[in-house]
């Protein structure tokens, strides 16, 4: 009998795991590397909507522009944004790229008006800092959606090129001076 329950449980738990859209079998159609990314982001931030997988493909390109891997010590992250869900979630998508956390005190977030909101992420090593800004045009697609519309917004995202989601702008530290 408690081999029973403790099997039951198991099930409940596992099937609390499975991010909203997996369970239900609406990623099917997508090639295996769109499904990997979005259940990524989903993992992190619970769904893969547009803004946290503008995110996640700001820090694909950050890692190929720096030369490191997901999970390296060398990146670190600084997300200015309103404290607001949506802008919030860039944040998430990041982390799901690139391995950065708050717990690794890599990832930072600072709050910030709408019209200063960016990611900045930098090699720790080298100095060079990337600097991406979201798209008028995205934000404008975007923003605001109702919640049964997210999960096809993400999966439209990774549609998208660099230039239609984010602007990018490349710094070496010492610029700042």
């Amino acid at each position: 009998m408690k081999q029973a329950n403790l099997r039951l449980v198991v099930i409940i738990f596992a099937g609390l795991a499975v991010p909203a859209g997996f369970a239900q079998g609406q990623y099917r159609s997508l090639p295996s590397s769109a499904k990997i990314i979005l259940r990524q982001v989903a993992d992190i931030h619970g769904e893969a909507g547009p803004f946290a997988v503008a995110g996640y493909r700001m820090g694909e390109r950050a890692l190929r522009e720096l030369r490191l891997s997901s999970g390296s010590f060398s990146l670190e992250v600084l997300h200015k944004t309103p404290f607001k869900v949506q802008w919030s979630c860039v944040a998430d998508g990041v982390q799901a790229a690139t391995g950065v956390s708050v717990g690794k005190l890599n990832l930072w977030l600072e709050k910030a008006p709408v019209q200063d909101t960016r990611t900045i992420i930098i090699n720790r090593k080298t100095g060079k800092e990337l600097v991406f800004r979201l798209q008028p045009q995205f934000v404008k697609r975007f923003l605001n959606l109702p919640e049964n519309e997210l999960g096809a917004a993400g999966r439209e995202v990774l549609s998208l090129s660099d230039s239609q989601i984010f602007s990018v702008v490349t710094k070496n530290q010492s610029d700042n001076k």
